[in-house]
């Protein structure tokens, strides 16, 4: 959302509709749809309301104070952002699915999805340009400066993302990961080894009070009512399972019921079983010291100089087929490198 003067609100526009489900607890619309609306905050909403962006039920809303009602329908204006300007690159992809609604890809550790300052070529969008491009001439109405994103992977996460070819797809999988019905599951081989075989993790995460590229929890569980009264983080959820345990390792099977930035990776840390290898959260450390096994610190050494990312893999991806409304389901195993600490994880376990 853009400030009343700012002229990207003359530009192509998407409307984004928020229902408010009955029985919803009063509250200030600008913090509920700053809640609700992802990569939001009170003081877009504030300007998006002050320019005539937001409908209440069809009609201006005019105030920032307006309490919001169940069966409330809001109507936001989200001007699209300019275009990114990427050049087409031949980068080979790994297509899992691809029709002419959307693709699946397995996209590899180390590809960073949009461009950035940094990252200007050898993105996600940058191959996406290049092979959407003999689609899009039997589409002449689709915009070959954007395509779809419909969620992202951080650059060093491995597996499954879906990229919409049309813009009635784009909606409609948008949709469904904002309402949290596009499932997913993730891999990862964190530090330590859980008391419980499976868990449930539910807490706000923010922003890092101290470090502005990090997130962190916020509060703990129960949360729905400390998120309305601006605990100043956002409901995230967890669940995981432990599919095989090593000696100071553990993989691990990760459901997401909410899709925040770096959410598996806060939880990890969280709840002491960070993500191994991940260097923004800790996962580079000693996290385990293991009296125990003989040369514990050269062995895990060793493990960290074999994969210099973290261990995180996105398996699973389920979802209904924007235009048929099939339910699909793809996986693709853990990739080359994880598989490989898996094994040598196996071998530290017999020595």
């Amino acid at each position: 959302m853009n400030s009343p003067e700012s002229p990207a609100l003359d530009a192509p526009r998407q409307i984004l509709e928020i229902a408010v489900p009955k029985g919803e607890h009063p509250e200030r619309v600008d913090q509920y749809l700053a809640r609700v609306i992802a990569h939001s905050s009170r003081s877009k909403v504030q300007n998006a309301i002050a320019a005539g962006a937001v409908l209440l039920n069809g009609k201006p809303l005019e105030r920032a104070s307006y309490k919001v009602h169940g069966g409330d329908l809001f109507q936001i204006t989200i001007p699209r952002p300019p275009p990114m300007h990427a050049e087409a690159e031949n980068i080979p992809l790994d297509i899992v699915f691809e029709d002419d609604a959307l693709i699946i890809i397995n996209k590899p550790a180390g590809m960073v999805v949009h461009p950035a300052h940094g990252s200007r070529s050898g993105t996600l969008v940058n191959a996406l340009l290049h092979h959407i491009s003999e689609f899009r001439s039997d589409h002449p109405g689709s915009d070959p400066e954007r395509p779809g994103i419909v969620h992202r992977l951080d650059k060093d996460t491995s597996g499954l993302l879906v990229v919409a070819k049309t813009e009635e797809a784009h909606r409609n999988l948008a949709k469904q990961f904002f309402h949290h019905t596009a499932q997913r599951i993730y891999n990862a081989i964190v530090w330590g080894n859980f008391k419980e075989l499976s868990g449930h993790i539910e807490t706000l995460i923010g922003r890092h009070p101290r470090n502005r590229k990090k997130f962190a929890v916020i509060n703990e569980a129960p949360l729905y009512l400390k998120e309305k009264e601006g605990g100043g983080g956002k409901i995230a959820i967890t669940d995981y399972a432990i599919l095989e345990e090593f000696l100071g390792f553990s993989l691990v099977e990760l459901r997401l019921q909410t899709g925040r930035t770096h959410q598996i990776r806060v939880h990890m840390q969280h709840v002491g079983h960070t993500v191994f290898g991940d260097e923004v959260y800790g996962g580079r450390a000693m996290n385990v010291m293991r009296q125990d096994i003989p040369q514990w610190r050269s062995k895990a050494e060793h493990l960290l100089s074999l994969l210099p990312r973290q261990a995180l893999h996105a398996r699973t991806l389920k979802l209904h087929h924007p235009t048929t409304g099939e339910l699909m389901e793809w996986s693709v195993p853990l990739p080359k490198d994880m598989e490989r600490m898996v094994e040598e994880m196996r071998k530290i376990e017999k020595d």
